[in-house]
Order: C-alpha cells, then structure tokens, then sequence
C-alpha cells in the first residue's frame, strides 16, 4: 500500500508541476500576445473620420463643406437571418441583395454595410431594429455647387483622403487627425456597450482660401458648357486670370463631373485637361515669336516682309498659308495671322535666341500653381532641332504647352514683360476659420522690357480691331490677343490631319490696363473649323459679363442725353441737365432717358451704389448677388421707374 502510495503520489506531484509549469508559461511568457487575442474577441477598434477644413472661393463663399453622416455597421455574430436582413437593406442602400449578404456573412466580427448614409437613409435602416446592426457618425464632403469648379476642387474618397484637385493638394492641411472608437461584445459576440465608446475624439482639418471667384467661374463654365455642346468638340476649357498677380479668377473644363457622385464619372470626365494635356498651339504662339524678336529688335512693327503669294518652302518642305499675301509689315503679318511672314521673322531671330524667349515664358517648365498632374509640355532644346524645326516654331508646330502655361505667358505680355506665377491658393486657415497664413504674388522673371510689352499690345490690340480676331471685340474696351487654329498629327498618317484640331484663343482687356487675360479652347470641334470664328466670340462673351463684374469702366460711357422742348413744371430724373433755350430743362421722355446699367453678378451694394444716381426705386427680391434684373440693361428708364433685381447666393446660380 505504501508503494502504491508513494506512485500515486509522485504521479499527482508532477502533474500538479506540469500544470503549474504550463500557468506560468500562459500567464508569464504568452501574457501579452494571449491579451491581444482577448482583446480583438472582445472588441473592435474603429477609426472616427475627422471633419475636412472647408474650400472657399476668395470672397469667403464655401466650395467644398463637410457635415456629419452615419455609417452603419454589422456583427455577424449577433444577426439571426442574415438572409432575412438583407432582402430589407437591399431597397434601402440601393444596393443588390446578395452584395449585402455576402458582407453579413463574413467571417469577421465587425464589417462595414454602408458609409456615410444620407440622414432618411440612416433613419430608414434603424427601423428595422436589427440588433446586428450599429452605428457610427462619420463626416461627410459637400460640394453645394456641384460641377463648378469640379476639376480644380477635385474630391475625397470614403476613407477621408483626398484624391483629385485641391483636395489631393492639400490633404494633409485639409484632413486633419482621425479619432478611435470602440465596440465591445461579450463571448457570443453580442454588443454590450450599446454605442461605440470614443477613446479619442477626431481633430477637424483645416480650410483653404482659393483665388477663384465663384461668380466669374460660374459665368466661365456657363460660356464653356454651351459652347461645349453647340460645337461637340471634343472638349473645351475657358481660363480667366488676373495678368497682374497671376490668381486664377476662372479654370472651367468641358467634360466636367459633380464631385458629389465622383463614382459614376470616368477618370477621362475627371481630368484636368488645363494642367495635364499639352497641344500644339498654333498660330497663338506667334505672340511669343513677336516677343522675342521685337525685344531682340530683329524686326520693327512697320518693317516689311513678302507673303511669296501664301507659300514658302522651308527643308524641302512646303509651308503654306490660310491666304495669298503680298507685301505684309510685321504688325500685319500678326493681324493676318500670316504663317509665311511668321516663318521669315523666325529665321531671321535664330534658334537660340528663339529658344531663351520660348523656355523665358515658361514653356517647357511646371508653372508651380500646385493642382496635381501638371505637365511640363515638351520643348527641345536647339541641338535637337531639325531643319524643318524653327520654321515649324514660328508658327506654333513642334511645340507642346498646357493652357495654363499660355495664358500665363500672355499674362506676361499684359504685365509690362513680367511674367507670375499663376496662383491658384490664396490663402489657409487655422482651425478657427482665422486666416494662418497668405500668399503673395510671385514674379518669377523679366522676360521683355516694358517698351516692348507696349509695342506688341498695340499690334495685338489691331489683331482684334482689323485682323482675324475681330470677333473678339468687346464694345466699350480695347482688346488685344491673338487667334489660334492649329492642326493634330492624324495617328495613321504621322502628318498633319485636315480636320479641325485646337481651336483657340487668347488674349487680355482692357489693353492699356489690363484686369484679366483669358483663354478660350475647343478641342477638335464638329462644326467650327477656326479659331477667329469659334473661340473669339467666346472669349468676347465672357470677357464682357466679367469686366461687367469687376466694376472696369468702359471706354467712352455714352453720356444721357438732353434735348429740348419739356413742358414747365414737369421733374427730370437727372442730376445735372442742360437748360434749354427757355430756361427749363428738357428730355425725351420716350427714347432719350437715362439707360438701365447692367447689374448683374454684382451684390446688393454695389448694384443700389450704381442705381442710386439714377434715383428710381428699387424692389429687392433674395439675398446674394443679383442673378436677373427688370428693365434688361441699356432700357430706357421713364421718370418713377421701379426696377426689380432678384438675387440669389453664388451656390445656387446653376
């Protein structure tokens, strides 16, 4: 009996060390990696999406907001009939039912159903009373505009960060820092802590103050979007900046997406063609050719130059022109548009020469305006030309430039020689909303004398008076620019297709002191076949509701006219008449009153500051900036008139 005592008990004693060695190896040396393994059964850590700092334009008005949404969530522990639960989410996430099922029936403890729901969504799913289901408030990006401006806003994703535009630009400034959340379940998976508990509340991103104007870049891409469709090109763009500090007031690009459903759009609707797709500019480019060889004073604005009757052979190659010229002066050799003059200019300058004032204006190189997938173009440099090479550059062939390094170039021309950097960000905001930090213009270099900016305005300015870009005439303001046609390499043939290729153009106003240069470019349209007759009434359209916006006086204001022959007695609605020959003031109160001005895109304030000398009465309707007005302008207003302005916030003029 001892015996088998003693056996049983060193059997117990080493099972009970056995035991006690395993304890300890669990509870000592697996301590950290089994909590772990508890913690994830026990519970979920989920990440809060902070709120994203606003995009506003300049004047403060919001282009890009974020508010709160809720995501809602699952704990396929916990749902009964996964089956069940999805025939009813399936109507209401507009989503298909075996999608939603396979997500319940995954093999995790916690899955997404649906981010960021729309409130009466949310709502709607919390009726079916699924104790499987959670839910977590997230934030969610708002663009209360829609298209405007989509291509330089760009947009988010469902994870917070940006991925096109601005948003991708400045993501790490606008996304500010994510918080933690927490779902506990017990052994079965149940939830017992009912919401999910904040360990670290997330930090709001900081806003971002753009140089656009809300109501310019609406008026652009209204211009844009119908002479988009009208013509069925290809694409088409407009860009508005301010010569004199480089800010974009205006980038509109046709085709365009609404941010707010960015999935349904293609990368091709996305792109920002301003900044990613260089093109051959054509005839535009002989600005550029003038510049240089005026600055070089290689030609004079009088000196003349044979048309050889529209054609000239260049490296045994024929370069024609769109007319048979004669004799041509330099300044009408731009007027004209003539491409044998241009080439004959080009010779005469040389190749480096050339070369400097090209890469002088920036081609060839990132502007730096900070909107992603910008290109360079493509220039080569003299020891890569051809023969062929500096003829095909006086006329804007063997050349490739973005539309934002184009405008800035003639941006340059209208600033005196001196070329900015476009700006496309004015400024950025604390968390606060309080302004951090400004940005100033840049000027990145002299690239011609003052003398010469002059001269050349002058001749681009008889381009749009008596040469090919005529319709670009605004009534009222001298304009000068420069029209553009150039043709595509057809794939099939590596040559030059006949079809409409880039049809542009581009040019600034006032000329003698000029607020904006602009840009204007349909890309291979159906029925237009050049740039004077396609992009030029565009720009002057545009051009004339956004000098009307900005307050530029016109040249010569037509003056209220007076005449004789009014009755004693009666009140004249002007300030300062002129007596008549029997000492009483007369007007004709028919057709010689003072005329109704054009108020529109104007706020309330300047548009009562510009009526008020008119004395009439004035019906307000809204809140904003004045989107319709009653009389039209340039009406004839009778004595008593009431005119009536509707206004409307910048957000909601589509």
């Amino acid at each position: 009996m001892r015996t088998r005592a003693l056996i049983l008990f060193v059997f117990f004693a080493c099972a009970l060390l056995a035991l006690i060695g395993r304890l300890a190896y669990v509870q000592v040396v697996q301590h950290e990696e089994l909590s772990r393994l508890a913690e994830r059964q026990r519970s979920k850590t989920i990440t809060l999406r902070p709120e994203r700092g606003p995009i506003l334009d300049r004047h403060g008005e919001p282009l890009a907001v974020s508010s709160h949404a809720e995501s809602v969530f699952a704990l396929p522990g916990r749902i009964g009939s996964p089956e069940k639960l999805s025939r009813g989410l399936a109507p209401l996430l507009s989503e298909r039912r075996e999608d939603i099922l396979k997500r319940l029936q995954a093999d995790r403890g916690f899955v997404w159903v649906k981010r960021k729901l729309p409130p009466s969504v949310a709502q709607a799913v919390k009726t079916l009373g699924e104790p499987g289901l959670g839910f977590v408030q997230e934030s969610l990006r708002l663009y209360p505009n829609r298209e405007l401006a989509a291509h330089v806003l760009g947009f988010d994703g469902l994870d917070g960060r940006g991925l096109e535009g601005m948003e991708r630009a400045w993501d790490g400034h606008l996304a500010g820092e994510p918080g933690l959340a927490l779902v506990e379940r017990d052994a079965l998976g149940r939830d017992v802590t009912g919401l999910p508990a904040v360990l670290k509340p997330s930090t709001p991103g900081r806003g971002v103050v753009l140089t656009l104007d809300a109501t310019i870049q609406y008026l652009a891409e209204k211009e844009v979007e119908t002479a988009w469709r009208r013509t069925r090109s290809k694409s088409a763009m407009a860009i508005v900046l301010d010569p004199r500090t480089g800010e974009l007031l205006a980038l509109a690009v046709r085709p365009t997406f609404n941010p707010n459903n960015f999935a349904t759009a293609t990368s091709n609707e996305w792109r920002n063609r301003a900044v990613t797709d260089p093109f051959e500019p054509g005839s535009t480019f002989k600005a550029i050719l003038a510049a240089a060889a005026l600055e070089e004073r290689v030609v004079r604005p009088g000196d003349s130059f044979y048309g050889e009757q529209g054609t000239i052979t260049v490296a045994s190659t024929v370069i024609h022109d769109w007319k048979r010229y004669g004799w041509l002066t330099f300044s009408e050799v731009l007027q004209n548009s003539s491409n044998v003059g241009a080439v004959k200019v080009g010779l005469a300058l040389g190749q480096k020469r050339y070369h400097r004032y090209i890469a002088g204006f920036g081609f060839g190189s990132l502007t730096g305006v900070g909107l992603p997938g910008e290109s360079r173009g493509q220039v080569r440099p003299p020891e890569r030309w051809s023969g062929l090479s500096l003829a095909a550059l006086s006329i804007g062939q063997e050349v490739s430039v973005t539309a934002l390094q184009l405008v800035a170039a003639f941006g340059a021309l209208a600033n005196g020689g001196r070329l900015m950097q476009p700006q496309v960000v004015r400024a950025v905001l604390d968390s606060s909303g309080r302004e951090a930090r400004g940005f100033e213009p840049r000027a990145v270099r002299q690239v011609i004398s003052p003398e010469t900016a002059r001269t050349l305005t002058q001749i681009l300015t008889r381009v749009v008076t008596d040469g090919t870009g005529r319709y670009a005439a605004i009534p009222g303001y001298d304009v000068a620019g420069k029209t553009g046609t150039a043709q595509k390499v057809d794939p099939a043939t590596k040559r030059y297709s006949r079809a409409p290729g880039i049809l542009s153009f581009v040019g600034f106003a006032p000329a003698d002191d000029p607020r904006i240069v602009m840009l204007v470019l349909l890309d291979e349209p159906r029925n237009e076949k050049w740039g004077s007759e396609a992009a030029a009434p565009i720009f002057a359209a545009l051009g004339r509701e956004v000098l009307r916006y900005l307050s530029v006086p016109p040249r010569d204001p037509p003056p209220v006219q007076i005449v004789r022959g009014l009755e004693p007695g009666m009140v004249v609605p002007v300030s300062s008449p002129l007596p008549a020959a029997n000492g009483h003031p007369a007007l004709d109160q028919d057709a010689l009153n003072p005329l109704m001005p054009g108020v529109l895109g104007k706020s309330l304030r300047s548009a009562l500051g510009i009526l008020e000398a008119l004395e009439i009465q004035v019906e307000v309707v809204g809140r904003g900036v004045v989107v319709a007005q009653r009389p039209a302008a340039g009406e004839a207003l009778a004595p008593g008139s009431v005119a009536r302005l509707e206004l409307a916030p910048p957000t909601a003029r589509r």
